[in-house]
């Protein structure tokens, strides 16, 4: 989780040093192992440590290459023993992963990024053409930003200092916006206009008359994987899942990982155990954290992290979280929210986080963002059978949909019309109801962004990959999203890992048959057969639940009065994006406890409050918002809508 940052200015100019130094004060609290910098005429990069393994203790960044780049590097190089075997000649076992990546880039240039497996963010300044490379890794678990504005160029791991000191306001972008009132916005957008994000899997090369962005890698539709038996489709998923924990086990610090009681965190902690027993893990320890509420009736997961706990032979760290702390209210007018997901004063929970990660000095936490999705977990069977019926198997189509009716308790023919239907545009077959823009939005912006209001799902194509490869990009495309709408901690800092997000997993799931990840009343049937021993049958055998959504309900009562008069001088209303009177009424239906969806009510209400925390500081442009004043004269709150919107599998 090291920062950089780094400014050029095209006339040759350096920049001015109380900027560098009031950068330099905000990127601090993110990097507190030490800082180094270069400067060199009008280009200046700046590095913060974070340091989470033995290697990157001895490390100097920003590196200068013997070719004469500058690189810094933000990541964990989960391939680096096949690369240093590469480069013996000039590296050895100890060597850090920015000197890796020196010799891959020296070698391969712009190809060496597909060589690259693991978690990172690249930046190369190239002083002899003149010319920048920013680089993320294929899933996108990292964040890098830049900007072209008035003959400079600036690019940094966090937004803060793109928006802070650019002196001037930005326009709002209403397809970030949008996006963030459905599945999430596109991983190359920011709020602000002119401030872009590298996507992932892509290199940006950025000089002063443009930039170019290169996709350099991506998975292959015609890698395929057929065993003899589901043994062996078995012990390939165990291997590779291992692999997986054990490469984000790389931390010379305790990790923490999530127990949440479901299978998915409850996977990754198992495995750990087995791979510390093995002395296979180069962390000296792996602790746990769950949360809990006995009173939910929903939410009640210590029957289920309590049998992972007696596994293990001993207690994690427990934290109660209230259904009144499911969304943190208050901004507070002494923090800066640059996204809709930052911001917040703590709550108790988030303080007794701060305090379990400080006393038992974690700095690396494992996450089971992802599981659900990627091995079967969403018990939908339209991929496969629109592979059926891509490849004209209408007799095995017809034994797939009597089968999945009865699991669905469907009729075979609605399952057929949804299986068409994903074939098909939006606007001739219909939006499913859980898909559609909220009610309250207005029509024109509803109409300006409908693609990214339908969480940018593309329609299935006939012929080309698979129609299961197909929905399996589309879901990565929609993690990746989420992802990139993720902020880094700061209380206290810490490194957030996915194993389900490993590129080799995901590779070797992409490429099984789609039958051995899910079956008619069977999700995830290849992870269960493969951890049955090794994760409590409790757990393997437990049913999916549905979201918490007792929680924000409450908060809405709560604060009714305060939302009524939010409601009748909104933002996001003067900008045609919602509908006041509509968006009231949605409440007013939610409080009395009608079917609303609660997850776009509320982000609806966190990109009102966060709204008016850049009026308060001048950071909107548009005449619109100018003619509000600076502040609204409205206590500003965020609900943190992404607390509800993990489901319990």
């Amino acid at each position: 989780m090291s920062i950089q940052f780094g400014r050029w200015s095209f006339d040759g100019r350096p920049p001015a040093p109380d900027y560098i130094e009031k950068v330099s004060s905000v990127l601090a609290p993110y990097g507190p192992d030490g800082a180094d910098s270069y400067s060199e005429g009008g280009v200046s990069i700046l590095y913060r440590a974070f340091h989470t393994a033995k290697e990157s203790r001895c490390e100097t960044q920003p590196l200068l290459s013997t070719s004469g780049e500058v690189i810094t590097w933000d990541g964990r190089l989960d391939n680096r023993a096949v690369l240093i075997d590469r480069f013996k000649d000039r590296l050895t076992t100890g060597s850090p992963d920015v000197s890796v990546v020196a010799a891959a880039y020296e070698r391969w240039k712009l190809n060496c990024f597909a060589e690259l497996i693991g978690d990172w963010a690249v930046s190369i300044w190239n002083p002899n053409n003149s010319s920048l490379i920013l680089a993320k890794d294929p899933i996108g678990t990292r964040h890098l930003y830049y900007m072209l504005d008035n003959g400079k160029l600036t690019w940094c791991t966090i937004l803060d200092p793109l928006v802070v000191f650019a002196g001037k306001s930005f326009d709002l972008d209403e397809e970030y916006i949008a996006g963030w009132l459905s599945f999430f916005p596109a991983t190359r957008l920011t709020p602000y206009v002119g401030i872009h994000s590298v996507p992932p899997s892509s290199y940006v090369l950025l000089r002063p008359e443009g930039q170019k962005v290169t996709k350099y890698w991506d998975f292959d539709p015609s890698k395929s994987i057929r065993y003899r038996n589901e043994t062996e489709y078995e012990e390939h998923f165990r291997t590779v899942f291992a692999q997986s924990v054990r490469r984000r086990l790389r931390s010379d610090s305790p990790v923490l990982a999530e127990l949440s009681g479901g299978m998915d965190s409850s996977s990754i902690v198992c495995i750990g155990d087995i791979i510390m027993a093995e002395g296979a893990a180069e962390t000296p320890r792996l602790d746990t954290l769950s949360y809990y509420n006995d009173s939910e009736p929903n939410w009640n997961e210590r029957p289920y992290f309590t049998k992972v706990e007696e596994q293990r032979g001993r207690a994690g760290s427990h934290i109660l979280i209230t259904c009144e702390e499911a969304f943190n209210f208050d901004f507070g007018s002494d923090r800066f929210a640059v996204t809709p997901a930052s911001g917040g004063h703590p709550t108790e929970s988030g303080r007794r986080f701060t305090e379990c990660m400080m006393s038992r000095g974690n700095r690396v936490m494992l996450s089971g963002v992802g599981g659900d999705e990627v091995t079967g977990g969403v018990p939908v069977p339209t991929p496969e059978l629109a592979d059926l019926l891509a490849r004209g198997h209408f007799r095995a189509l017809a034994h797939q949909l009597k089968l999945w009716a009865l699991s669905k308790r469907k009729p075979w023919l609605q399952l057929l019309f949804e299986t068409v239907r994903r074939f098909g545009l939006p606007a001739l077959v219909g939006v499913p109801k859980r898909r559609r823009p909220a009610q309250w939005l207005h029509p024109s912006f509803v109409k300006r962004h409908r693609f990214a209001l339908l969480g940018y799902e593309p329609r299935l194509k006939m012929f080309g990959p698979l129609p299961t490869f197909q929905e399996n990009l589309s879901t990565l495309e929609a993690l990746r999203r989420q992802l990139a709408c993720s902020v880094l901690s700061l209380e206290p800092p810490h490194e957030n890992r996915y194993p389900y997000l490993d590129r080799d997993l995901l590779e070797f799931i992409y490429a099984v048959p789609s039958e051995q990840l899910l079956r008619p009343g069977q999700r995830r049937s290849l992870m269960r057969r493969a951890l049955n021993g090794i994760v409590p049958d409790e757990v393997l055998t437990r049913r999916r639940k549905a979201s918490v959504a007792r929680g924000p309900r409450l908060a809405i009562a709560a604060e009714w009065a305060g939302l009524i008069h939010v409601s009748r001088d909104m933002i996001t209303g003067s900008l045609g994006i919602v509908d006041p009177n509509a968006y009231l009424g949605a409440l007013e239906k939610a409080r009395n406890g009608q079917d609303i969806p609660i997850v776009p009510l509320m982000r609806t209400l966190g990109i009102e409050m966060w709204l008016r925390s850049l009026v308060h500081r001048n950071l909107l442009r548009g005449r619109e918002v100018n003619q509000r004043g600076p502040s609204s004269g409205v206590p500003v709150r965020n609900p943190r809508t992404h607390s509800i919107e993990t489901s319990l599998s």
